[in-house]
């Protein structure tokens, strides 16, 4: 059995556009489990619509980890509630997870918006994942593993504020096969960067070079924020 699993804080706007893409696979031997940290919205209504398994979340680490809690399946996809997945997905990812012996992947991403910025931002991120497959492995948004090895592991830091799943790749790489797939991708919504661009992009390398040089973030220094404005609201005091 396969366990899907998504973190969710007020997410009915992109929710049901990621539940509709991961039913519409056609998989029977599937499980999809929605751990929320609370949500005010109806985000806990529309998955339990959808038929998912809901639970307690937190944190995107904490979601994850409490999600893994209770499936059911022997390999747990982690998608974040803001990214869907193209029709024959899971077919194709694990065709070649399978066929390259991995215990543990990620992907390319694609950002559903035709302006310039995006496809440069998607043809760096896509150089710099796979680059840097070999030494120094990356994933984020949507991380496929065998449920051995993310118990191995003992799951997601909890105690990392941001980029606690890069922590996780380099934890998982070391005990088992790592790989970074490059004939699948999934979308993600650009609604980080839409709030504000400079802001985020800088905000990520930044993050990057800390956890480079310094270790893994555990205070507040890049005020990561899990929860997001709904479609078309900016933050209040944002014009």
């Amino acid at each position: 059995m396969i366990s899907v699993i998504i973190p969710t804080l007020n997410e009915e706007d992109y929710l049901p556009v990621l539940l509709r893409s991961v039913k519409k696979q056609g998989l029977k031997d599937l499980e999809i489990i929605v751990a929320d940290a609370g949500s005010r919205d109806r985000t806990v209504e529309i998955a339990r619509s959808f038929g998912c398994r809901v639970t307690k979340g937190g944190m995107p680490g904490k979601g994850r980890n409490e999600g893994a809690k209770i499936a059911k399946g022997d390999i747990f996809v982690f998608l974040d509630a803001d990214a869907n997945i193209p029709p024959n997905f899971f077919k194709r990812f694990f065709k070649e997870f399978e066929r390259r012996r991995l215990d543990v992947a990620g992907c390319l991403m694609k950002i559903p918006n035709k302006k310039r910025i995006y496809r440069v931002f998607e043809k760096l991120y896509q150089l710099y994942f796979k680059s840097t497959e070999k030494f120094y492995p990356h994933a984020t948004n949507c991380i496929v593993v065998r449920r051995w090895l993310h118990e191995e592991v003992g799951g997601f830091d909890e105690s990392i504020k941001l980029g606690e799943d890069f922590k996780y790749i380099q934890a998982s790489s070391k005990k088992g096969k790592f790989g970074f797939l490059t004939n699948v991708w999934f979308y993600i919504s650009p609604r980080r960067a839409e709030e504000d661009m400079a802001r985020i992009i800088t905000q990520y390398f930044l993050s990057e070079v800390y956890m480079t040089l310094i270790g893994p973030i555990r205070s507040d220094i890049f005020k990561y924020r899990f929860e997001h404005p709904p479609k078309g609201r900016k933050e209040k005091g944002k014009s």
